[in-house]
């Protein structure tokens, strides 16, 4: 891994089954196992994935209008089976509205694209998710 692709955070143990997350800019937030107002750690990744694609299609529609509302929605269904404790289908859902006239237009025109462009080949997060990538526990 190089310095220009290499990203990290740490977690320290603060509490009972609550912890304290740092990133390299110092960036930092407190979660734990859901029993107070914290995110839980599947909160945090449903998150990140509504995070980085909000990111995304920002980018590509605010080019040409800035949006009167913009929200995200994610949900999923936490399971239990066979293959141990995971989320069913993802389903991430945005409401963007735009400001009336030819740059409003615009950006209506462009948000379909975008959240393609977000899904299919720009969301780290998501593409991650979805190809399954490997996952290693070192002590």
């Amino acid at each position: 891994m190089s310095s220009d692709t290499l990203r990290t955070v740490s977690v320290d143990r603060i509490g009972e089954r609550r912890f304290h997350a740092r990133n390299p800019r110092g960036g930092q937030l407190t979660f734990g196992e859901g029993e107070d107002a914290d995110f839980t750690p599947v909160e945090l990744l449903l998150t990140a994935l509504a995070g980085c694609s909000a990111i995304d299609v920002d980018y590509l529609t605010t080019r040409r209008a800035e949006p009167v509302s913009f929200e995200v929605t994610v949900r999923a269904d936490k399971l239990s089976d066979e293959s141990g404790n995971h989320l069913g289908p993802i389903e991430v859902h945005f409401a963007v509205s735009f400001p009336e006239g030819p740059d409003g237009d615009r950006a209506r025109e462009v948000l379909p694209k975008a959240l393609e462009r977000s899904h299919d080949r720009l969301c780290t997060v998501s593409r991650t998710v979805e190809l399954g990538t490997e996952v290693t526990f070192t002590s």
